[in-house]
C-alpha cells in the first residue's frame, strides 16, 4: 500500500506567520499554487493561508497587503497527515474534511504538501481521488 511519502511534494513553499498577505500572494503566484503552510519561527505549523482566503479576508474587506498572514489564515483544527498514511486514508480524510490540499506533518514540522490532484495522477487512486472531489465539491449540511 502505497503512503503519503511516495506521492507527497517534498519542498514544500511556506511562510511565516509573520510575513504579510503581499508576500504570501507573490509566492502563490511565482510557484502557481494556491495555498501555502504558515509556519512559525520554529517551523512548525500554525495554519494555512488559500488564495480566498487572501481575497475575501482582506482585499475584499479592503484591508492593506501589509497585513500579517497570521491575520487572514485558517489556524483552527489544521488537518494534516504523515508520511506514513496510506492514500487511501488520505484521500477519505481530504473528502471527509472537505479540502483540497493535505499538510503532511512529521514531528511537528512540515515535510510535504499532497493536494487532491496528486492523488488523481496516480492511476492506482484515481477512483478514491474522483471520490473525494464529490465529497469536497458537495456542499455540506448547514451546522445546527
Amino acid at each position: 500500500m502505497a503512503q503519503l511519502r511516495d506521492i507527497m511534494t517534498s519542498n514544500v513553499v511556506t511562510v511565516n506567520e509573520n510575513q504579510t498577505v503581499q508576500e504570501a500572494a507573490a509566492l502563490m503566484s511565482e510557484y502557481n499554487i494556491g495555498a501555502i503552510p504558515v509556519v512559525n519561527n520554529s517551523r512548525q505549523i500554525v495554519g494555512i493561508v488559500t488564495d480566498r482566503d487572501i481575497t475575501l479576508r482582506t482585499t475584499a474587506q479592503g484591508e492593506d497587503p501589509q497585513t500579517p498572514v497570521s491575520q487572514v489564515m485558517t489556524a483552527q483544527k489544521i488537518v494534516q497527515g504523515t508520511p506514513d498514511m496510506d492514500v487511501h486514508q488520505a484521500a477519505d480524510l481530504m473528502a471527509q474534511q472537505q479540502i483540497r490540499r493535505l499538510p503532511v506533518v512529521e514531528n511537528g514540522q512540515i515535510v510535504g504538501m499532497v493536494a487532491l490532484g496528486d492523488l488523481a495522477v496516480q492511476d492506482i487512486y484515481a477512483n478514491e481521488a474522483e471520490q473525494a472531489l464529490q465529497s469536497i465539491s458537495t456542499p455540506s449540511a448547514p451546522q445546527q
